[in-house]
């Protein structure tokens, strides 16, 4: 019985693995079949039309240089290609001055390790420099001479390049998707802020603090995905007719993160004001409304910014927009019914996170600071 009752976890486990490896496997036919063109094609150029024999390394630099990393980065692709043919140049520079073997193995290794941190704090380029280096020297020599092994390195890397160039992944797609998360995150920080006055419950307000501080990895992150995302838009002549957006999107993290710093402040303040019981029923009711009306918000914006439909998208940050101005021009302590210095305190810091939020959303700040009622 014992050992029946286990073949029914591990058959569900061994069906999860290979659910989750076809999706995994599906998700990576666009790569892979990228990664094939360049590495055969690499090949087939050094072969072909350089006439080298069994040009290895043409095709080892390429498939090194794109690999299965999330999304292509041009800086990964440059390091790693760089890396791979610096190396290679190296070894085969070294090589022929001190000739193969185990000690001059060692000399090539780490002269290279060291060159690489010299010229790059880049930990993939390291790597790569030292391990083609080291191969260079460790495999005999090819019938085209030394340095043919470097211009096969050249070769996989250009077409490393090309690849990133003119196939990239959208370079919208993955800040929309990470965006519209980080926007989630907020509105949940939000409504639990408006729960916890709700429920009178000073912990809840302290979960939303520490919620608010978590999303500051997922914020970093998105702020390295428009980096490459903008490399792409750049470079790519098929993407970059989408500058302007990547680079709007790169404007709406940084409010976005103004606004989650501010939330930080708020639900720390709203700790301390419902433990010292600051606020009247009337005072709770009215701001719990503000704060689940401005997490609603916060998600039409999160559903604008992650949509393909240009018509859409704009269509949902108007709405977004227009939610968060007809909230900011209630936010003044007697409009909410509060009357005790430290509830007042509560409607003064959600006044800037407002603005942020509004901000966020596209509107220009003079605009969002004046939907704020005057004091």
């Amino acid at each position: 019985m014992v050992r029946l009752g286990g073949v029914k976890p591990i058959g569900r486990e061994a069906k999860e693995r290979a659910t989750t490896g076809v999706i995994r496997m599906r998700e990576s036919l666009i790569p892979a079949l990228q990664m094939t063109f360049c590495a055969v094609g690499a090949y087939t150029f050094a072969e072909l039309v350089l006439g080298h024999v069994g040009p290895l390394f043409a095709a080892t630099s390429s498939l090194i240089a794109l690999g299965f990393a999330r999304g292509t980065r041009l800086r990964r692709v440059l390091e790693v290609g760089l890396g791979c043919t610096l190396g290679i140049a190296v070894g085969d520079v070294l090589l022929h001055w001190l000739g193969s073997g185990i000690w001059q193995a060692a000399v090539v290794l780490l002269f290279s390790i060291l060159l690489a941190r010299f010229l790059d704090s880049g930990a993939i380029f390291a790597t790569q420099l030292g391990l083609q280096s080291l191969l260079v020297v460790l495999l005999p020599a090819p019938a085209g001479g030394p340095f043919t092994r470097s211009l096969d390195a050249v070769v996989g890397g250009v077409f490393a390049l090309l690849v990133t160039f003119l196939t990239p992944r959208d370079p919208r797609e993955e800040p929309r998707v990470q965006l519209r998360s980080t926007l989630q995150q907020a509105s949940e920080v939000l409504r639990e802020c408006g729960k916890s006055l709700m429920d009178n419950d000073s912990t809840l307000a302290w979960h939303a603090l520490v919620r608010a501080r978590n999303c500051q990895p997922e914020l970093d992150a998105l702020r390295m995905t428009l980096r490459a995302s903008g490399e792409v838009t750049t470079m790519s002549p098929l993407y970059r007719r989408h500058r302007s957006e990547v680079s709007q999107l790169g404007e709406a993290v940084e409010y976005l993160d103004l606004a989650l710093r501010n939330c930080r402040v708020f639900a720390r303040r709203l700790t301390s004001a419902i433990n010292h019981t600051a606020l009247s029923d009337e005072a709770t009711q009215s701001i719990a409304e503000v704060l689940f009306e401005t997490a609603d918000a916060v998600d039409l914006m999160a559903v604008g910014y992650a949509g393909d439909d240009g018509r859409g998208r704009d269509s949902a940050l108007r709405d977004a927009q227009q939610d968060l101005a007809s909230i900011a021009t209630r936010l003044h302590p007697r409009l909410l019914g509060v009357s005790r210095l430290e509830g007042e305190t509560v409607v003064m810091l959600f006044r800037p996170l407002m603005v942020d939020l509004l901000e966020t959303a596209g509107v220009e700040a003079k605009e969002a600071r004046d939907y704020l009622p005057d004091l």
